[in-house]
């Protein structure tokens, strides 16, 4: 038996922020049960996590999972969750992103009824869901102004967390997260595409980088960190809705900076601006507000952006030397 007695349910337990909770809720004695439609990282594998195989447009067989795991708290993080991808695949991304959540919330709602057992639910909410914000920084009563499909989606299942919450006493939160990296970050985000980019470069395996609007201003902070206020929220006696960011900004001209200055190369001799890379609607800058995660939770984040791209060249400077030591072998 665990040490504290409760199970989670994750959902895109394969992703970024899915296996670094993975890891918090091990340390904390949890039982867990995730969900993906595919393995990832490697961690839903770990001999005490209980994988489900569930696609978020279906999601006809969540009733049973929830019956076989029994979870205390439900941490929704799956969701087609790149903003250039949404409008090019803007009905999938919706069908996800958006009403993935309430096929969720639906379906604890339901077990709630059948077990008697009352469930703690945590949504995954974006920074994006401001997008063209009507005012810096943003907080918890900044209004929305999406400005992608994805974002769209976000707005909607933000708002039908808190219609649970409202028209069913439901335990129902949401992170409304900033930006957040790793070196677990998937490929095609600007972040890791850099420090990618820059090892490869840096190793002689690439020899310039596209990119699109790069002075777009972010809050970037670590995953690792954003966990902790996730697992946090669902402790609380009441549940409520939290920012969850740095306070800081910075454009990505900025992080291209720090990342390539970490490998001593600069930046302006490869990279390439091209327009296929821009957005259709751009978000120019987001910075967030955290006063009351960091009032209420106690959480703040600790892992500057400095210290996150070294972190994540470091990662990637690893997987660049493997794979210049396999193409000498060839």
């Amino acid at each position: 038996m665990n040490s504290n007695g409760r199970v989670a349910l994750i959902t895109g337990i394969s992703g970024q922020d899915g296996s670094y909770l993975t890891e918090l809720l091990l340390t904390k004695g949890y039982v867990l049960h995730g969900l993906a439609p595919y393995l990832r990282y490697g961690l839903p594998v770990d001999p005490r996590v209980t994988f489900h195989p569930c696609d978020l447009s279906d999601a006809s067989n969540l009733s049973e999972i929830l019956d076989q795991a029994q979870p205390d708290e439900v941490y929704h993080l799956g969701a087609q969750s790149h903003v250039k991808l949404s409008f090019e695949i803007p009905i999938h991304t919706v069908d996800v992103t958006g009403l993935g959540v309430l096929r969720i919330l639906e379906a604890i709602r339901q077990f709630q009824n059948r077990s008697g057992k009352q469930v703690r639910f945590y949504q995954a909410s974006s920074s994006e869901m401001f997008g063209q914000a009507v005012e810096s920084p943003q907080n918890e009563r900044t209004p929305f102004h999406p400005r992608s499909p994805y974002a769209c989606a976000k707005v909607y299942a933000h708002w039908q967390t808190i219609n649970y919450r409202e028209a069913y006493g439901m335990f129902a939160c949401s992170g409304i997260l900033f930006n957040h990296e790793s070196p677990r970050r998937g490929e095609a985000f600007v972040t890791r595409k850099i420090t990618l980019a820059a090892t490869r470069i840096k190793l002689g395996l690439q020899h310039e980088l596209r990119l699109g609007n790069i002075d777009a201003r972010r809050d970037w902070g670590f995953a690792g960190d954003y966990v902790e206020a996730m697992w946090l929220m669902l402790q609380q006696p009441e549940p409520d809705d939290y920012v969850i960011a740095s306070g800081g900004q910075h454009s990505v001209r900025e992080f291209l900076d720090e990342v390539f200055g970490c490998l001593d190369l600069d930046w302006k001799k490869y990279v390439v601006i091209d327009p296929a890379f821009y957005r259709p609607a751009e978000v120019e800058t987001l910075l967030g507000d955290a006063t009351k995660a960091r009032e209420k939770l106690g959480w703040k984040p600790r892992v500057a952006l400095a210290d996150l791209a070294r972190m994540m060249v470091e990662s990637d400077l690893e997987l660049a030397r493997r794979e210049a030591a396999a193409a000498r072998a060839v």
